[in-house]
């Protein structure tokens, strides 16, 4: 009898150890990878969602650009964060690696950001990421010295002219790198890749060397050869450069991005911002739109969590904290009309400019273009050799990259 309920007992704390062992009574944890210098954005967010979860949330800092070739060897070892900062152009070459997770949100949530961001962290229909931020160049100028930008890339070209003059330089843009010449060789037909029937890359078919392309490229030239853009904002230092003579009061307008806007400020410039100007054909100057994508991990234990997490910081309120404390540009629609976003300049600037801007293509293919693309652009800008020559070995040695590295991978 003793035994019989003795057995029962021991039983009973069995059952009891399967519902409060350590592991299950252990609190969970998330490891988030952030951005340099960004999560006191999500400080009071992080908060919050520790105490609605009953969760530990470990945030630590890294590169955001850097953040896939960590994940590439932290991941599998055991010590990867469950949530990852990435840039939207690097989301299809992590599929293919099978570093991330699917994103599972409902429609409802999704709907909340701009359709262009989530298309951006779209692979093949599949959904990777919910949008942290979106950015993209636009002109900044100094109110010292003009009271506004022109409204046409042609009477920036004369006012350039003017500046000359005075040894100063109207307008400063580092054209000898395909991120910042996008909008004017896309115009009118020129493009990365052509688009399938559904809307997808096709990779097969680079368009920079199209006849359009070749004309903006032309375009270009003038700037250096004229003597409007200095010989010393070319190469690896140019933005160096371009940043000193603004910051010297001797460049009035510089196309750039949000990240150059504090820097100006903290030299004592006042600034104005404004979206880019009209090409001469009369068409508004395109730009590329980059998206900063949370996204999970496939090694992370937590998946459903993550995702949780993701949501919430994203939300209506913690997007429009995060923007006060950081400045970057949430993808929530519906903030846009919030007078947190409308009243600030950088803010509308982008807003304004995402209308004309193309997201960077996010399939991997992409990364066999930024390098013989910007070849290219150096040789034209440096008269060594003319815009058609150079576009066309740009897109041979693509195509070339492309088949040696990717066909394996059936893309």
């Amino acid at each position: 009898m003793f035994r019989v309920k003795f057995s029962k007992y021991l039983n009973m704390l069995a059952g009891a150890a399967m519902f409060c062992s350590p592991l299950s009574l252990a609190q969970q944890s998330l490891l988030v990878w952030e951005d340099i210098q960004k999560s006191v954005g999500n400080e009071e967010a992080v908060k919050e969602f520790e105490k609605l979860n009953d969760v530990k949330v470990k945030v630590i800092e890294l590169p955001f650009g850097g953040q896939i070739e960590s994940l590439r060897l932290d991941g599998p070892a055991g010590t990867g964060p469950d949530v990852v900062l990435i840039p939207h152009d690097q989301i299809g070459g992590a599929v293919i690696q099978g570093l991330l997770a699917p994103i599972e949100s409902d429609q409802e949530v999704v709907d909340t950001f701009s359709q262009s961001s989530i298309d951006a962290l779209t692979y093949n229909g599949v959904l990777f990421g919910l949008p942290k931020s979106v950015e993209t160049v636009f002109m900044v100028y100094n109110k010292a010295l003009i009271s506004e930008v022109p409204g046409s890339l042609e009477e920036i070209y004369e006012l350039s002219l003017k500046f000359r003059k005075e040894d100063k330089y109207g307008l400063l843009a580092k054209w000898d790198e395909f991120y910042h010449t996008y909008g004017i060789l896309s115009a009118n037909g020129g493009d990365v890749f052509a688009r399938n029937p559904d809307g997808s890359y096709d990779a097969n078919h680079v368009l920079l060397n199209t006849k359009s392309a070749v004309e903006g490229a032309e375009y270009i030239k003038k700037f250096y050869k004229n003597d409007v853009f200095p010989t010393g904002i070319l190469g690896n230092n140019g933005l160096n450069a371009i940043d000193s003579l603004f910051t010297a009061n001797k460049a009035a307008i510089v196309q750039t991005g949000p990240w150059s806007l504090k820097p100006y400020k903290d030299a004592g410039i006042d600034i104005g911002v404004a979206p880019l100007p009209t090409l001469p054909s009369g068409e508004q100057m395109g730009s590329f739109m980059g998206v900063k994508s949370y996204s999970i991990s496939t090694f992370s234990e937590n998946k459903e969590l993550a995702q949780k997490f993701i949501e919430f910081i994203n939300n209506y309120d913690n997007s429009k904290r995060r923007f006060e404390l950081t400045g970057e540009v949430p993808a929530v629609t519906k903030l846009a009309d919030d007078p947190v976003i409308r009243n600030d300049a950088a803010a509308s600037a982008i807003a304004n400019q995402s209308v004309y801007a193309t997201s960077m293509p996010s399939i991997p293919e992409m990364n066999e273009v930024w390098g013989p693309a910007n070849n290219a652009l150096q040789l034209i800008a440096t008269d060594k050799q003319d815009a058609k020559s150079a576009l066309d070995s740009a897109v041979e040695s693509i195509n070339m990259q492309i088949e040696a590295n990717h066909a394996l991978m059936g893309q």
